[in-house]
Formats: C-alpha cells, structure tokens, sequence
C-alpha cells in the first residue's frame, strides 16, 4: 500500500515596510521551519497605503534573495498588489497560510484602517487564505524583534493546524520590549485610539508651500482595545473581519422615512 506524502505548507510572507526591512527577515527565518516559505512584499516602502491596488500602471515584480531561506518577489506596487499577484500568478500552488508583517510600528485602533500590513492580510482572507497581520509596537528599524518573531511561529502554527473562520485574519501586535518582559497573550477586540492630526504648513528650498501631516495619538481606555493590552505589555491577538456593515444601524434603517425607499 502507498503511503502518503505529508503535505508541506506553502507560506506567503508580505508586508508593506518593503523586501528588504528588518522585520520581514526575521518573519522568514522564524516560519522557515513550518513549511515552505516565499515572500512576495512591496519593492519600497507602502506604509499607510491601506487597501490600495493598482489599475493604472503596470504591476512589475522581479526575483530577489537574501540568503538561502529568504527567496519570492520584490512587487513594484502596494502590499494588496502584492498578496494578490502572488496568489494569483506567481506562486505554483495557493498557500495555506498568509502572514504579514513584522510592521515596525504598532497597528492597532484606527491604525488599521491606515495599515498596508493588515491589508495584505485582510487580501488573504478575501482570497479564502487564512491570514495573519503581525506588528510590533516600536519604529525603530533596530527594535527588538525577538519576541515577535517568536509569537509570529506560535501562532501560525496553530493557525495551520486550527484554520480560521471564511473572511476573518488576526492582526497581532507585540509590546516592543524584550522577550522576557511580555506580561501575557490577551484576546483583544479593535480600540478606538484615534489621531488628534493636521497639517504644517512649510517651505521648500525654492519658497513653495507644502504640507506635513502631524499629530498625536489619543487612547481608548477600553480595557479589552488592542493598544491597551500592548501598555500593559501584553501581546494582542484581535479577529478582524472586513464586513463593514453597521447591523444595527442597518436595522434601524428600516423605519426611516426615506421617499422611494422600498418596503
């Protein structure tokens, strides 16, 4: 009697700080180990570009290497074209597991909405993939990524084994401290922190006027919101979906007086 092969899993890493950032490396050489890995991230850097997709430019991706354990596609496009034109066209066979980041900066609240991070998870799930979102809550491009790399294993391997709900990803955010100072996993629900921003009005070398974006960040006191587990250095695991609908807003619609509306 033949005797089957066990299946190997194939691993899409993306993000949207670039092929080349810190964070995406250690991703790579800490899933190596679960399955087969091949990135297919953002040529430069996207943050912030949300869930952007290309439609009136050629989409461009060539080859790169960083090593033995770190092969795929640096995308001339943004962190979704990149999720997508893997799955799509340039890997062999549909992954089993999407996992983006490591984000150098934390994505949590309203920072979601902005994230190219957690868009090229959330195009995961779209596409039927379970799908993970993983960041750190420091900038610094010499932060320590040991714990996150970590808990980026952990999870994933339950991940694979376990599957997760059609349309849902889990964005992970890790306290950026080092490992042995992580109070815990917390099951956490979307904050609401939001940006207190606006814009600068300055000068270039020639006197023309142009705009910064400035702001401070403003926190939810919600116990159970994603930031509030990384301040107490908690690692944050949130579901996320990409339903938008207000249910009970949408219920309540139905006795609004709104002429032509259909009963």
């Amino acid at each position: 009697m033949k005797t089957k092969t066990p299946h190997t899993p194939l691993i899409l890493v993306s993000n949207d700080d670039g092929y080349d950032s810190p964070g995406i490396y250690a991703l790579v050489l800490a899933l190596r180990s679960l399955g087969e890995v091949v990135v297919c991230a953002p040529a430069t850097q996207q943050s912030a570009t949300g869930h952007a997709i290309t439609v009136q430019m050629p989409l461009r991706a060539r080859p790169v290497s960083r090593g033995r354990h770190f092969r795929g596609w640096a995308v001339e496009g943004t962190p979704v074209d990149s999720v997508k034109l893997g799955v799509t066209t340039l890997l062999d066979r549909k992954p089993d597991l999407v996992v983006s980041g490591i984000n150098h900066g934390m994505n949590t609240s309203i920072n979601v909405i902005y994230s190219g991070t957690v868009s090229a998870a959330t195009e995961g799930a779209i596409l039927g993939i379970p799908s993970i979102a993983m960041s750190l809550g420091s900038h610094a491009l010499d932060a320590d990524l040991r714990g996150a790399a970590r808990f980026a294993k952990t999870i994933s391997r339950i991940v694979l084994e376990r599957g997760l709900p059609a349309g849902t990803l889990l964005n992970v955010n890790v306290p950026a401290v080092p490992p042995e100072h992580i109070a815990g996993v917390e099951i956490t629900r979307q904050g609401r922190s939001t940006w207190d921003d606006g814009f600068e009005t300055r000068a270039d070398p020639n006197g023309k006027e142009y705009y910064w974006l400035f702001g401070e960040y403003v926190w939810d006191s919600d116990p159970l919101a994603d930031d509030s587990a990384l301040r107490r250095n908690s690692i944050s695991v949130t579901p996320l979906h990409y339903s938008l609908t207000d249910d009970r807003l949408f219920s309540d619609l139905q006795s609004w007086n709104i002429p032509g509306k259909k009963r």
